[in-house]
């Protein structure tokens, strides 16, 4: 099959967003008045970021789902996307599970693919993801303030579970093994979530690389320290009851993978915050405060804890 048939066959669509989408030099698009564009990208490469036999419906769910992801955090509304992708050989069966899986999530999320590319090589998957957002709305990692709650959604540490079960590290029996492989292979993105905290929230980010370390990025661009304690952060039953072993407290405090929202907003918020999350039946936890000192403490049952991984880094 040619690289033009690949395309056509797989990644052609017609499109709700965009003028004019796959088939020619560029995309054309029509960015709502009074809203920004936003715009991230995210990398996937088998053997770092999922196994190279890993379900191929999950690889194309997944690797849409962690760019719509950062969407969310700013409070964007995602609505275009383009794949490069790189393929060691032209595998049909996989490419119709992965385009399945990557436009079951984008039909999730209303998001076009409007281009892209192929080529032969390493499997690699590079997305860029665009989406508006109202002009000066944008939740950006630098806006907290001292005294800020900080929420999580969801249930933290579930996907680095996950991958320990598969790793061999820890055996999982059922449901849990099924719900923390879900975790891992099929996270869904906090899209409303993110949409109903704008002019709520101060900062907010997506957990990719682990709550600490990514909850450090949004004390680092505002100046400031936090203190937060494990016993309060939302988990897997599993990891609760085993919540005193140290690498149970790295799966949750380290081990990414999670992209849930990590937020912080005025306490005068509570009340709003904890009715949006019955409003979307999403556990939204508050889990500690932002300090003006700048060190992050994280405690369980007022013991400090060694948060001297704080998580996945590439070259680390």
């Amino acid at each position: 099959m040619s690289e033009f048939n690949l395309i056509a066959k797989y990644f052609t669509r017609n499109t709700k967003h965009a003028d004019l989408g796959v088939g020619d030099d560029a995309a054309l698009l029509r960015v709502t008045q009074g809203h920004q564009l936003a715009i991230s990208a995210d990398m996937l490469v088998a053997g770092t970021h999922f196994f190279h036999d890993a379900p191929a419906y999950s690889v194309g769910w997944k690797s849409l789902a962690v760019n719509i992801s950062d969407m969310a955090a700013m409070g964007a509304c995602p609505k275009w996307a383009t794949l490069a992708i790189a393929l060691p050989e032209v595998n049909e069966p996989w490419l119709a599970e992965f385009s399945e899986g990557f436009f079951a999530c984008a039909d999730a999320f209303d998001v076009d693919l409007i281009g892209g590319d192929t080529t032969k090589g390493p499997l690699t998957l590079s997305i860029q993801i665009m989406g508006e957002v109202p002009t000066g709305k944008a939740i950006q990692r630098s806006g907290a303030k001292a005294d800020d709650d900080i929420w999580v959604s969801g249930m933290i540490g579930s996907a680095a579970l996950g991958l320990a079960h598969l790793q061999g590290k820890v055996m999982l029996t059922e449901p849990t093994a099924s719900h923390c492989l879900a975790a891992l292979n099929t996270p869904t993105p906090r899209v409303a979530l993110g949409l109903a905290l704008g002019g709520i929230a101060n900062s907010c980010i997506d957990i990719s690389d682990g709550l600490t370390a990514d909850l450090s990025h949004i004390l680092k661009a505002s100046h400031l320290g936090a203190k937060l304690a494990l016993e309060n952060i939302h988990c897997d039953d599993y990891l609760r009851t085993h919540l005193t072993d140290s690498n149970i407290q790295q799966c949750i405090l380290a081990g990414g993978d999670d992209y849930e929202l990590l937020f912080t907003a005025p306490k005068s918020q509570r009340d709003y915050i904890h009715q949006l999350s019955h409003q979307l039946q999403l556990p939204l936890t508050l889990i500690g405060e932002t300090t003006p000192q700048p060190a992050l403490v994280i405690t369980h049952h007022q013991q400090a804890l060694d948060i001297s991984k704080k998580g996945f880094d590439h070259f680390g």
